[in-house]
């Protein structure tokens, strides 16, 4: 099954349902489901070929939804930008993708300059600038009846970013059999029924990550979805009071704020059927006061890049037993979802006894067919995905009920708020500055953000500096060179690293100090 089939089929069986709500207005599948034939003409009348890659930059608004089921309907590969990216990372996307087109809102017009040189065309959003395509003018062009898309399930569907260990962008590959792997997931494992009607999707976080998995499903089957410019749990609380809003999927950081609301309780809370939450751990007493404050139906589900959520999902049952008999399986992934395969190996690839650590590796329609472009050479691919087992860096456990626990990364990467944080990159911008001699950065455990992003610093004994001053200018040029979350919230100035047996600095000890003083 391709996407434009799916979108056809919904346009047709809901026509006159509301399928998209947004300050903007709400649209029925009628109206949107045309929208979307008439952009995937229109990016066809431009030449472009199947598998030919489109940016898309814009923040949380109806036409999100648009872009994301019109590009794919086209056959063409959807590249999502996520805004809070640096523009430098968004060029260093577009080079490797080769991308061939891009669709931005105005609002990034003058920060998407750089990435505007790079590609044939440009659709411009909210917006009308010279060499550009306005979108609505461009839609109007085209005719809106559904057309037979024919697509291969194994067409290329997106490229989905996330930084490697040397910072270089790797595009995993997804397919439409990928994507439509992960809707009957989410069905299965995380909605664990078939949404209809009368279900309600609230799109509370950013469409380009984790609530971005939830289009697709809701779409298929006549839900409706309400789209959130940002993230106010304020507005949140209302869309669920209010407007019928009866699911939603935060991040711990999320969560956290909603629970700094005063007088929110599961009763007046009492519209939503479905918490997800998913990007970081949240600890177990995070767990219950949003059990006992906001809702009693969570699900928890982890996944990858290179693996589509959900690989396996924590149920509602799941957190009745660790709430109210045996707290560590709130530490918990919980099982692996239907047509997943989930295991744990050692550094050979055999699997390891239950309750031994070793690695997770994954198998099924939900993992990528490998990396794309200069920054996936092949050996890359072959390392990460052998015999179609994604080895996906994760260290875990299993327990004697197969649910997975995961106990660390083979590599450094933070969590900080839900968004993947790779410290060699922030290495080594601050490595660039003069002064600095040496620079180790790590994930703290932070109640709020999951991780705290950790910077610790040496300075050239001979540089005449203060260390006020070197603060300050390691924050100004890491608030040049990267996205804003990844600058570090925690920056200190030492003597001196804790070295280990090979002479390289021990993050492992300084972590160990850091949080031994509650830091």
């Amino acid at each position: 099954m391709d996407v434009g089939t799916l979108v056809s089929r919904s346009m047709k069986k809901y026509g006159n349902q509301v399928a998209v709500e947004s300050s903007e207005g709400s649209m029925t599948y009628g109206q949107i489901g045309s929208r979307i034939f008439q952009l995937a003409r229109g990016l066809k009348s431009l030449g472009l070929n199947l598998g030919d890659r489109v940016l898309d930059l814009q923040y949380n608004q109806s036409s999100y939804i648009e872009t994301d089921l019109g590009i794919s309907t086209a056959g063409l590969c959807r590249v999502a930008l996520n805004y809070r990216l640096h523009p430098n990372d968004w060029v260093r996307i577009a080079n490797d993708c080769q991308a061939k087109a891009l669709i931005v809102d105005a609002k990034f017009w003058d920060a998407s300059a750089p990435v505007r040189g790079l590609v044939e065309h440009v659709i411009l959003i909210h917006g009308d600038h010279e060499k550009t395509l306005p979108y609505e003018a461009f839609l109007a062009k085209q005719e809106s009846n559904p057309f037979s898309s024919a697509i291969s399930p194994d067409a290329l569907v997106s490229l989905n970013y996330s930084s490697g260990t040397t910072g270089n962008p790797k595009g995993a590959i997804r397919t439409h059999r990928n994507r439509t792997a992960s809707m009957s997931n989410i069905i299965s494992d995380i909605l664990r029924r078939i949404p209809n009607e009368s279900d309600c999707w609230i799109h509370a976080g950013p469409i380009t990550h984790t609530s971005g998995l939830f289009v697709l499903p809701y779409f298929a089957y006549g839900g409706k979805q309400i789209i959130l410019e940002k993230y106010d749990p304020e507005e949140l609380i209302d869309v669920i009071q209010n407007r019928g809003g009866n699911a939603t999927a935060l991040v711990p950081t999320m969560v956290a704020r909603l629970l700094t609301v005063d007088g929110i309780t599961t009763e007046k809370l009492s519209n939503l059927k479905l918490l997800g939450y998913a990007g970081a751990p949240m600890p177990p007493e995070q767990i219950k006061q949003c059990y006992e404050r906001v809702s009693k139906n969570m699900v928890q589900y982890y996944g990858l890049v290179e693996a589509i959520p959900p690989v396996t999902v924590l149920n509602e049952a799941d957190h009745e037993l660790g709430l109210f008999k045996n707290p560590e399986v709130l530490t918990s992934a919980g099982h692996a979802c239907v047509g997943v395969e989930v295991l744990i190996v050692d550094g050979k690839g055999h699997e390891v006894p239950v309750g031994e650590i070793g690695e997770v590796i994954t198998r099924g329609d939900h993992v990528m067919h490998g990396y794309y472009g200069a920054a996936g050479q092949d050996a890359t691919v072959t390392k990460a995905v052998r015999d179609g087992w994604l080895h996906t860096g994760d260290l875990g456990r299993f327990d004697g009920d197969n649910r997975l626990y995961l106990v660390d990364r083979k590599g450094e990467m933070i969590i900080s708020g839900g968004y993947n944080i790779y410290p060699r990159e922030i290495e080594d911008v601050i490595a660039e500055i003069p002064e600095v001699r040496e620079v180790a950065v790590m994930g703290i455990n932070d109640v709020e953000w999951g991780q705290r992003v950790t910077a610790m610093v040496t300075i050239d004994p001979n540089a005449l500096i203060t260390q006020d001053e070197i603060k300050s200018k390691i924050l100004e040029h890491c608030k040049l060179k990267m996205a804003s979350y990844k600058k570090p919230k925690d920056l200190r100035i030492v003597t001196e690293f804790p070295l280990n047996s090979t002479g390289k600095i021990s993050k492992k000890l300084l972590k160990q100090q850091l949080e031994a003083e509650g830091k």
